[in-house]
């Protein structure tokens, strides 16, 4: 019986160590994880920055950050981003094509929640044709 008793007390304690390493580990909070750009002239770049908190106890490190598509750009903090520090994810969408898009990047990091995905939206309006008029120089 008391043998049973320090297995279960040890279980108990492994349980609570790896809770609490789980704890100290990194974890992002973002301001925003979704942004709508909106209506957007088609040909014009457009760019938004994601920024996040450090809310976990260790470092917090971007190993990648990917769109998923190769109309997307991005960039990101590559050093390391300390407990209660910001850092800053920057995506350009380059609005070549015009339809409604919807994009998602994945970022990857050693924090509690490994992959996180962002996401922006909007729609791409076609540029106006140029007018016969306008192509000839206005007439006379």
């Amino acid at each position: 019986m008391k043998k049973l008793l320090l297995v279960c007390a040890v279980i108990i304690g492994f349980a609570f160590t790896a809770s609490a390493q789980d704890n100290q580990k990194p974890e992002f909070k973002f301001n925003e994880e979704k942004h709508d750009f909106g209506k957007i002239p088609q040909g014009t770049p457009v760019t938004t920055k994601f920024e996040f908190t450090n809310v976990g106890q260790e470092p917090l490190i971007l190993s990648d950050v990917k769109p998923t598509c190769g109309c997307t750009i991005a960039d990101y903090t590559k050093t390391p981003v300390k407990a209660g520090e910001k850092g800053i994810i920057t995506i350009t969408y380059n609005a070549a094509a015009a339809y409604p898009f919807n994009k998602t990047i994945v970022v990857t990091s050693n924090a509690k929640t490994p992959q996180k995905y962002l996401v922006i939206v909007g729609e791409v309006i076609a540029k106006p044709a140029p007018t016969a008029a306008a192509s000839t120089g206005g007439g006379q």
